[in-house]
């Protein structure tokens, strides 16, 4: 997987790696870190285009974040895209969850699913739900999952 910073860097180390150097030197510099992890997707012709999103918050200043893109040539529908993206998001969040346990950074997936139920990506909430919990971690829905909505809807190739 190629990672790059938001100013468009190529992040050259393992991912594991880049994000354990962020947290020793945020944390270092005096910062507390809260991770959130999201992944966005669009369609684009008979492509999907993803990006996920690792974002860290420093407690009352601002924030960075590493980004991962991906084109799919699989047809998807509505549901099965969004638990893509959630299962992106889940196996970033898996790779790095014992370096947030070491470091005791609270971190959140972030669902780009409507918890309206009048909105179509509302049909993937309950599966969701039930996957990012039952991993363990976190949980946010729009519109509070802003990695998702926001920082991973703004990357997107």
């Amino acid at each position: 997987m190629r990672w790059r910073t938001f100013k468009g860097e190529t992040i050259a180390l393992p991912i594991k790696t880049a994000v354990e150097q962020a947290i020793v030197r945020e944390t270092l510099a005096g910062y507390k870190l809260k991770v959130c992890i999201g992944t966005d997707s669009q369609v684009h012709g008979s492509k999907t285009h993803f990006a996920t999103v690792i974002v860290f918050l420093r407690e009352k200043h601002g924030g960075f974040m590493f980004i991962h893109n991906d084109i799919s040539k699989q047809p998807y529908s509505l549901k099965e895209r969004m638990l893509t993206e959630v299962a992106m998001s889940i196996e970033i969040a898996y790779e790095l969850c014992d370096l947030f346990t070491e470091y005791d950074i609270d971190m959140e997936v972030h669902a780009d699913i409507n918890t309206n139920p009048q909105f179509s990506s509302n049909i993937a909430l309950r599966d969701a739900t039930g996957y990012i919990l039952g991993m363990g971690f976190a949980f946010k829905a729009k519109p509070e999952a802003f990695a998702s909505s926001c920082c991973a809807d703004k990357v997107i190739c």
